[in-house]
């Protein structure tokens, strides 16, 4: 929680923070309060009158379902969608054995390290071709 909400949250923090704060500001901090909360309520009547048409529709709809002889198994069977399939991974284009190790690398994405100081010491990729 950040510090804001903190202080807003506890009361002696609260107190404490707008000690200094005269009357007539408390009150106008109040009414911007007030004026938040209001909205707030309002806002949260508009979705649920909103989450409450959507499930008369779709309350509706499974009453025409029922009617025809539809199920919601019917359904998934059409809407269903076959996930894409994964690629290959890419082989390798590259050999190197360093200290008995062997690093391969397909040619694409960052330069090994290994690969990378080997390129600096004067040698060319074809020369780690598979």
């Amino acid at each position: 929680m950040s510090e804001f909400l903190d202080i807003l949250t506890h009361g002696r923090r609260f107190k404490a923070a707008v000690k200094e704060l005269s009357v007539e500001d408390l009150k106008d901090v109040a009414a911007k309060l007030e004026k938040i909360i209001a909205e707030k309520a309002q806002q949260a009547e508009e979705e649920s009158a909103a989450m409450a048409e959507r499930n008369a529709k779709i309350e509706e709809i499974r009453l025409q379902m029922e009617a025809v002889g539809l199920s919601i198994d019917d359904l998934g069977a059409v809407a269903t969608k076959a996930a894409p399939k994964k690629r290959a991974p890419r082989p390798a284009k590259y050999k190197i054995v360093v200290d008995g190790e062997t690093v391969t690398w397909t040619g694409q994405g960052r330069t090994p390290t290994v690969f990378k100081n080997e390129l600096d010491n004067g040698k060319s990729l074809e020369d780690f071709l598979i």
